[in-house]
Order: structure tokens, then C-alpha cells, then sequence
């Protein structure tokens, strides 16, 4: 199931790597500018996702939810436009983060950070 580099979209390489350096990222996606702190790199139904923590800008409902457990975005990675790594800005979690089933649905879990309970 894993693509080729021919067929990842650009933003897949800025979001592996903030993925990995655990640093959060600006990205617009339908129209909205979105701060998102990138937890897992997947696909389903042969399109690549990336599940965030959403820590700032804009959302489609207005203001971030009070409750953290509830700014979990699924985004389709080939979607997204403008996506930069932000270098001042704090990472983000929550406690509902599960490492070994981070997307709602997914085909295949490409990258994803540990949990609290594998080392982080």
C-alpha cells in the first residue's frame, strides 16, 4: 500500500519531518489557516492523511473546542497548501492520543509519535 516518493504529495516531506522533530506546522486546508502539531502520516483508500493536534488559527466551527480530548483534525495530506514548519511555537497533545490506533480510519500507519507509555 505505501506509495511511492513520485506519488506523496509535497506536503508529506514538511510533515514527516515535523512529525518527527515534533514541531508544530501552519497549513491551510479548505480555505482555513490552521496551527497543527502532526502526530501520525497514513493512508486510506489510497490517499495519504495526516491526524493533528490543532493548537491555533482558524477551524470550521469557530473557536478551538475548551476541551483539549476534542481538537483532534484528520486532514487528506494532498488538500493541503502552505504548510510550514512554525519554529517558536509550543508542541501540542492531548490525553486521548492513542499511538497504536491514532486515525478513526485508516488503511495503513505510516509514522506516528509514541505515547507516554512508549518513552515520550
Amino acid at each position: 500500500m505505501t506509495a511511492t516518493i513520485a506519488t506523496l504529495p509535497t506536503p508529506w516531506a514538511v510533515l514527516g519531518a515535523a512529525l518527527r522533530e515534533r514541531r508544530p506546522v501552519w497549513l491551510s486546508y479548505h480555505g482555513r489557516r490552521r496551527l497543527i502539531c502532526p502526530h501520525a502520516l497514513g493512508w486510506h483508500n489510497n490517499r495519504p492523511l495526516v491526524l493533528g493536534y490543532q493548537t491555533g488559527g482558524e477551524t470550521s466551527n469557530g473557536a478551538l473546542p475548551a476541551d483539549p480530548r476534542e481538537r483532534w483534525r484528520v486532514f487528506f495530506v494532498d488538500e493541503a497548501d502552505e504548510v510550514t514548519a512554525d519554529m517558536a511555537a509550543s508542541w501540542g497533545t492531548a490525553e486521548n492520543y492513542n499511538p497504536n490506533h491514532p486515525f478513526p480510519a485508516v488503511d495503513e500507519v505510516v509514522a506516528a509519535v509514541p505515547g507516554p507509555r512508549d518513552g515520550t
